[in-house]
């Protein structure tokens, strides 16, 4: 079992920046991929960015590549996600995942998953 924490959410203005933190624990919760999505209300789950447990594989939406910025510390079992030029488009729950695949781009694919931080994207 892993356990999953995310953390630094909050209001932010458009184009301001924020970094996600994923802390995980449990067992082997260091060599698994790691990804996060977000869910706006009344959207489905969308998949944002994933990294491989050794970080050598990344993978990102479209409506966040260049912006977004998803990395990994396997010492501190911690990953991010730096989020930069924020709109307001972006204001939902954010949520980590792993899994032991590397099939990073469907919800279904994750075993674990955090309950997530809310960031709200406001002037």
């Amino acid at each position: 079992q892993v356990q999953l924490m995310e953390s630094g959410g909050g209001l932010v203005q458009p184009g301001g920046s924020l970094r996600l933190s994923c802390a995980a624990s449990g067992r082997t919760s260091s060599n698994n991929n790691m990804g996060w999505f977000r869910q706006a209300p009344g959207k489905d789950r969308e998949f944002l960015a994933a990294i491989s447990w050794l970080g050598g594989n990344t993978a990102y939406a479209d409506s966040v590549k260049g912006r977004f910025t998803i990395s990994r510390d396997n010492a501190k079992n911690t990953v991010y996600l730096q989020m930069n030029s924020l709109k307001p488009e972006d204001t939902a729950v954010y949520y980590c995942a792993a899994n032991r695949l590397w099939r990073p781009i469907q919800s279904y694919e994750y075993d674990f998953w955090g309950q997530g931080t809310q960031v709200t994207v406001s002037s």
